[in-house]
This record gives structure tokens, sequence and C-alpha cells, in this order.
């Protein structure tokens, strides 16, 4: 059995209890029919952008997604556990070419920060669709380079560089041209 998460099958089945159809979901969301159907199906690795918005349709928190079970006392994340991941999208033309996100916090309840490590394969990718959704986004880089596009400005980070930002404004995050990278990823959204 494969320790990564298919989230697909968790938006399907959170839609499910809710009683909700595709369509509302779509309706909600402003996604199309075709993309609710591909990610449910994960036939589609969505970007985080997609995610937020398909999190919001439902009415829950984006870290819902990638839960387990819920603890409202501290939650300690040991470095054996990095080993389970939730792998979505970089946006590239070929959505297979992902970012593997190791989430430090799933079982904490009522969260509105998601910290990630999140290991970023090389791509040779040059045009990226750019996402935006209410919140801040911190990312410090543990080894590698990456490049984040945010607005029509570009930053290349290496090794022990950090950016935050708000991401209301339309960004991309990826590894430099040929290169993977590293990083440790806080998401703030507002709930």
């Amino acid at each position: 059995m494969s320790n990564r998460t298919i989230v697909g099958a968790k938006i399907k089945g959170i839609r499910e209890s809710k009683n909700l159809s595709v369509e509302e979901i779509a309706e909600r969301s402003g996604l199309s029919l075709d993309q609710i159907h591909s990610i449910e199906n994960d036939e589609f690795l969505p970007s985080l952008g997609p995610l937020i918005k398909i999190a919001r349709a439902l009415g829950v928190r984006l870290g819902t997604f990638l839960d387990d079970n819920d603890e409202l006392g501290p939650v300690v994340c040991r470095a054996e556990e990095h080993n389970n991941s939730i792998s979505f999208s970089n946006g590239t033309a070929d959505a297979r070419k992902h970012m593997e996100y190791h989430s430090l916090a799933k079982q904490k309840a009522g969260r509105h920060m998601e910290p990630f490590i999140i290991d970023i394969q090389p791509s040779e990718e040059k045009h990226f669709k750019l996402s935006a959704h209410e919140g801040e986004e911190f990312i410090y880089v543990m080894n590698g380079e990456v490049e984040i596009a945010y607005g029509k400005e570009k930053y290349i980070l290496t090794e022990g560089d950090s950016i935050f930002y708000d991401s209301i404004v339309e960004h991309h995050v990826h590894g430099a041209e040929g290169k993977s990278a590293r990083i440790l990823a806080v998401v703030y959204i507002p709930f």
C-alpha cells in the first residue's frame, strides 16, 4: 500500500457526505465540471489554487484533505513521519510532473496555517499557470534552487533564502530551470 495520500478520493468523499453534486461544487468554486471530475478521479493532480477553491466550496479547511484525525493540543511531527506525502501538480503542461507535499500538521484541529516540506522535481517547463487565493505564504529553501513568479516579477532563491508574500497576488513556485529543491512552506489561509 502506498503511503501517498490521494486527494481526489477525499474530496469526493467529503462532497458526497455533504450531499453536494459535482455541478454545485463547480459553480461554487468557479472550476469546470471536467476539472472537478478529473481531480476526484485522481486523473489530474491539482495545484494549490484549485484545491483551496474546492475546500471553500465544500466549506472545509484545505487541511481537511490531508487530515488523518484531529488533535486539539500541540502536534509533533517526527522526522521519520515526513515520508507520508500528498502530490499536487505544480501547474506544468504535464500534470504528472509534480511536487510532493509532506504535511507537518496533519492531526492539528482548527488550524489556519498549513506547514509543509515540499520536494520539487526538476522541470524544463517555462510557462506556468499562476494562481491567487486569500492569505499569505512563507517559503524557506532547505536545498536546491527555486523560482517564484510573483505578479510580473520573478525571484530566484537558493539554500537559506526565504520569501514571505501575500498570496492574493498571482504567483507560482517551481524549481529553477532543470533544478530540484526541497523547501519549507507555510501557507496561511483565513477561513
